[in-house]
């Protein structure tokens, strides 16, 4: 299974890198920066699936990446977990609705981190809860590399089913196609970026039958997600 990217904004050295090594050793891809304005442009450059960020950092502070996060397109799905030595519960409140998921204050334990993080990306991404990803009436044993749709099977070929999963690892997140070339041709920079479109065809006309509701939503000028509100 793919390793979780998590986006680690903390401007402790010391704790950050303890952090780091807990993360590594649990089998976590962990991108660290500092600042918030480099933490804004990393989330960009490469949206994590999940960001545990300082509320008192280098440049943009934690809650205002924060808030900016929840309003990009590519991040607004991602969870935040948000570290602070702010205790207060007005502190809190704040920090929860400008976007985070949680709130871990200072001083904690790596190991209860690590637990909130597991218990976070559990809800929001079941595909690191295990091998079998459900998302609606769309069912995917990735293991058996089957897909079933309200107990039917659903053939796929090699390439749609890799689409089908990263959008179900990913549900709500939209991705553009340049996004989608890289995370299902990482090594193949020769397709051209239309190729996505006939392949979300494809996905689509397998997924859809009879009324069934089409869950790979076309964000104008965006790109794609699978989104049964859309």
């Amino acid at each position: 299974m793919t390793k979780p990217v998590l986006l680690l904004v903390e401007d402790d050295r010391a704790l950050a890198d303890l952090l780091l090594w807990h993360f590594d050793k649990e089998g976590y891809d962990v991108v660290r920066t500092a600042d918030g304005d480099e933490a804004l442009l990393l989330a960009e450059e490469r949206p994590p699936d999940l960001v545990i960020l300082d509320w008192m950092i280098e440049g943009v502070s934690g809650i205002e990446v924060c808030r900016r996060l929840r309003r990009r397109s590519g991040t607004a799905h991602v969870p935040i977990i948000m570290l602070t030595a702010r205790g207060e519960e007005s502190d809190r409140i704040r920090g929860l609705q400008t976007g985070a998921d949680d709130y871990v204050t200072k001083p904690f334990s790596p190991r209860e981190l690590i637990a909130r993080v597991g218990a976070v990306l559990r809800r929001v991404r079941p595909a690191l809860a295990g091998e079998l990803l459900t998302y609606g009436d769309i069912e995917m044993d990735v293991d058996a590399h089957r897909v079933r749709r309200s107990g039917r099977a659903v053939q796929l070929g090699p390439t749609e089913f890799r689409l089908l999963r990263h959008l179900m690892e990913n549900p709500g997140r939209v991705f553009s196609r340049e996004r989608l070339l890289d995370a299902i041709w990482p090594r193949d920079r020769d397709i051209d970026v239309r190729t996505v479109d006939v392949h979300v065809r494809r996905l689509r006309k397998a997924l859809n039958q009879g009324d069934e509701q089409d869950v790979v939503r076309t964000v104008r000028s965006a790109g794609y997600s699978l989104d049964m509100e859309g």
